[in-house]
């Protein structure tokens, strides 16, 4: 069978675009053509059917139509991969999701898993500029948005929507700890592949077992412009979630490349992303604080900086070569 012999898995918006893509580039290694395949987020059956639990938020169900959930064709996805090389898929889901875990190891108990954890409330801020910024997130205000988080969840909305849920890393890991060794996993930061590159991904290929040195460094991946909210911003978002409801009903193709073409619009004069207001923060980082204090107990490595009050802003903000970082942590 031609299943994956490793996973990137972690937080959404952490960075593993970033290092799929990086990955991708070994000579050693070879990358599912599909980014985020998100086979093991179902038990085998479609998640965009007419009643799927888990897919009622804005344009879920359109999401879902693209998700690789039957079982040959996920295997083919790694077909192409010539003979000796390691293969691999990033679905970053798959850390949050246990069931989605206890599947991965049913079915490659001896896989190698690549964990990429950003700041929580620097996470679920980029998480809720991406959906805004997508024209899906329908508040136009972060901390809006993340208190709605619960009744979300409880009316079922898609785990993208979850974002405070999807940054408890110690909680996700303690029970991936239970189902895997901790040598078949590797913990790194989304701050070290923004800040030492090289360095990082020299760390992965070892873990890996395959050459190091080969990888120059990670650049920028799936970063959209931030569109201030707007009667004008209003109606195109508005737009956009009315036509992902409907894309529901249509092959997925058709219905991105109508999206791509009202995003442009919607995108049109799009700002530098504001960086989160540190009143805001200080309200959410004590929320994380024992999550933090296990993840810490488990890895062996601090993770208190998170608590501060400094965010460090998204990857392309960061520093691009090989340097060690003189700023807070993120």
């Amino acid at each position: 069978m031609a299943l994956p012999d490793f996973f990137v898995l972690g937080a959404p918006k952490a960075g593993t675009t970033a290092l799929h893509a990086a990955l991708a580039r070994h000579p050693q290694l070879y990358l599912s053509p599909v980014k985020e395949p998100k086979y093991y987020l179902t038990p085998g059956q479609n998640p965009a059917r007419r009643g799927a639990p888990g897919q009622r938020g804005p344009g879920d169900r359109h999401s879902a139509r693209e998700w690789v959930w039957g079982r040959s064709e996920y295997e083919r996805l790694f077909d192409a991969a010539p003979a000796g090389l390691l293969r691999g898929e990033s679905t970053p889901f798959y850390l949050y999701d246990v069931a989605a875990q206890r599947r991965i190891r049913d079915d490659v108990p001896g896989a190698r898993l690549v964990a990429v954890l950003r700041d929580p409330v620097d996470r679920a801020y980029s998480n809720w500029m991406h959906l805004w910024s997508d024209g899906l997130e329908p508040a136009g205000d972060f901390l809006t948005a993340y208190r709605a988080e619960d009744d979300r969840v409880a009316a079922g909305w898609a785990p993208f929507w979850h974002y405070g849920r999807l940054g408890r890393y110690g909680e996700q890991l303690e029970h991936l700890y239970g189902l895997f060794p901790q040598e078949q996993v590797h913990v790194l930061r989304y701050r070290d592949l923004a800040e030492q590159p090289v360095a990082t991904l020299d760390a992965v290929c070892r873990f890996l077992g395959v050459r190091t040195g080969l990888l120059d460094g990670a650049r920028t991946e799936n970063s959209k412009p931030y569109v201030e909210p707007s009667p004008r911003a209003n109606l195109l978002s508005r737009a956009v979630r009315l036509g992902a409801a409907a894309g529901a009903w249509a092959p997925p193709h058709y219905w991105r490349a109508a999206e791509r073409r009202m995003l442009r619009r919607l995108h049109r004069g799009g700002e530098k992303r504001p960086t989160l207001d540190p009143a805001v923060r200080r309200q959410l980082v004590a929320e994380f604080a024992a999550d933090n204090a296990l993840l810490g107990r488990l890895t062996g490595r601090d993770f208190s900086d998170w608590l501060g009050e400094v965010s460090r802003g998204q990857f392309g903000n960061r520093a691009d070569v090989e340097q060690p970082s003189q700023q807070p942590a993120g």
